[in-house]
C-alpha cells in the first residue's frame, strides 16, 4: 500500500519536529506559513492537512478557506492543531471545512489515532467516489463521470489550444452473440473488449463504457489524424483476436468506430462532439460494419 503524505503547517519549528517524529510511519512534508503550505498543496499528492490556527500573514483559517475552495483540494481533510480552546474558535474551525479540532499540548496517543480515523474515512470516502463513477462489469469509467470530467477536459484543451478527439465504438452484431451464446458469453466479450481498451490506452485518455455494448474514448492532444489511426489500432486488434469458450471454440467479433474532433475555438460542451462520432459509428454500421468513420465540426 503507498505511503499517505501528510502536510503539517505550524510557524514554529519545535512543534513541527515534534510532529513529525510522532508521524514516522508516513511522509511528512512540513511548512512554517499558510503561503507555502497553498503551494505544496498544488504539487504533492497530499491525504491529510495538520493545521496550526495562530500564524503570521495567513492564519489557519484562511488557509483552511482558500483549499476548500478549490476544486482539487477541497476534499483533503484538515486537522486543526492550536492552542486555542475556545468554544467560537472550536466552531469557526468546523465553519470553514475543519475536519477535527486538538488542542494543544497534545496527547501523543490521541493525536495519531485522529489521523489514522481521517486517513480511514478518506480511504473509504474515495472507494465511494470510485463506485460512483465506475462500470462495475468493466472497471471502466461509466457514462457519468464521463459527463463530469468532460467539462474540465474540454476547458483544458481550450485553455492550451490543443486538439481534442474523441472515439466511439460499438460491438457488431451483438445481440446475435447474445442469442447465440447467451448473454454471459455476451458479458465477456464486453470485458474482453475492456481489457483490449485498457491495453492500448494512453496515460492520458479517458475510456467509458458508455452503455450496454458502447465505448467512448477521450482523447486530448490528440489530432482527428492520431485519432483515426487509434481507432484503426483498436479495430484491427479485435479484428484478428478471439475469445476461447468452454468447448474450445473461438469467438470472434468485431468493432465499428466513429471519430470526431472538437472545435476548441468555439465549441463549449462535449456533446455536438458526441453526436458527430454518433453519426459517423451509425455510417460505419450502415455501410458494412468493422470499419471506422469520421464527422468534423
Amino acid at each position: 500500500m503507498q505511503t499517505k503524505t501528510i502536510l503539517v503547517v505550524d510557524d514554529t519549528v519545535t512543534n513541527l519536529d515534534i510532529l513529525v517524529d510522532l508521524l514516522d510511519e508516513y511522509d511528512v512534508i512540513d511548512a512554517t506559513n499558510g503561503k507555502d503550505a497553498l503551494e505544496i498543496v498544488e504539487e504533492e499528492n497530499i491525504s491529510l492537512i495538520l493545521l496550526d490556527i495562530m500564524m503570521p500573514d495567513m492564519d489557519g483559517y484562511e488557509v483552511c478557506k482558500k483549499l476548500k475552495e478549490n476544486s482539487s483540494t477541497k476534499d483533503i481533510p484538515i486537522i486543526f492543531i492550536t492552542a486555542k480552546t475556545d468554544e467560537d474558535s472550536i466552531e469557526k474551525a468546523y465553519d470553514v471545512g475543519g475536519s477535527d479540532y486538538v488542542t494543544k499540548p497534545f496527547q501523543p496517543k490521541e493525536l495519531i489515532s485522529r489521523v489514522k480515523k481521517e486517513l480511514k474515512l478518506q480511504e473509504l470516502m474515495d472507494e465511494l467516489k470510485l463506485l460512483a463513477s465506475t462500470d462495475p462489469m468493466t472497471q471502466l469509467y461509466n457514462r457519468r463521470y464521463f459527463t463530469n470530467v468532460t467539462k474540465h477536459i474540454l476547458g483544458l484543451a481550450k485553455r492550451q489550444e490543443q486538439p481534442l478527439s474523441l472515439i466511439m465504438a460499438d460491438i457488431d452484431k451483438f445481440k446475435n452473440i447474445n442469442d447465440t451464446y447467451g448473454h454471459h458469453i455476451g458479458d465477456e466479450v464486453i470485458v474482453y473488449l475492456a481489457k483490449i481498451m485498457k491495453k492500448q490506452q494512453r496515460e492520458s485518455d479517458i475510456i467509458c463504457r458508455y452503455g450496454g455494448e458502447e465505448f467512448v474514448i477521450l482523447l486530448p492532444n490528440t489530432d482527428l489524424k492520431n485519432a483515426k489511426l487509434i481507432a484503426e489500432n483498436l479495430r484491427k486488434t479485435i479484428e484478428t483476436s478471439s475469445i476461447e469458450l468452454e468447448n474450445n471454440e473461438k469467438l470472434n467479433f468485431t468493432l465499428s468506430l466513429g471519430v470526431s474532433v472538437v472545435d476548441v475555438k468555439n465549441e463549449d460542451n462535449i456533446f455536438e462532439v458526441l453526436q458527430r462520432a454518433d453519426e459517423a459509428l451509425y455510417e460505419a454500421k450502415e455501410s458494412g460494419r468493422n470499419k471506422i468513420c469520421s464527422k468534423v465540426f
